[in-house]
């Protein structure tokens, strides 16, 4: 974008002119992650880079952690999408209740059923689809 290459700037949302004509001209579309590309920059903008800088980082840990304890080899899609479509508090909501389910700990397969289960609620409640766009 031009706020990049002329200004010399990190982001749209740093541009004084932001929202400018360029930017709303932009062919964003109308899908999931064309939304979080743009609530990512709203948020910069709103608590500046190293703070959004933070929150991706934590939602990484987060995603890592749904893979290496809950992963029963087919569930690595969904949580990586749901990781991230939904904002952070809710991933780490979704994993305090599955940790507070009484399941066999040894039953990957009953834990990663709980906490698919967890998050479909979760986003459902929040608008959020967790299905793939293709």
């Amino acid at each position: 974008m031009c706020c990049e290459v002329k200004k010399r700037l990190e982001n749209c949302i740093e541009c004084v002119d932001y929202p400018c004509e360029r930017y709303v001209r932009r062919k964003w579309g109308t899908d999931q992650l064309s939304r979080v590309a743009q609530e990512n920059l709203e948020r910069i903008g709103q608590f500046g880079l190293e703070t959004w800088l933070e929150e991706q980082e934590e939602r990484r840990l987060l995603v890592e952690e749904l893979l290496a304890d809950y992963n029963e080899g087919r569930s690595r899609s969904f949580y990586c999408l749901a990781c991230t479509l939904m904002p952070v508090a809710l991933v780490r909501e979704a994993l305090a209740d599955v940790k507070a389910i009484p399941l066999d700990g040894s039953d990957l397969r009953a834990k990663a059923k709980g906490l698919r289960s967890i998050i479909h609620r979760l986003a459902s409640k929040s608008a959020i689809e967790l299905k793939p766009e293709r």
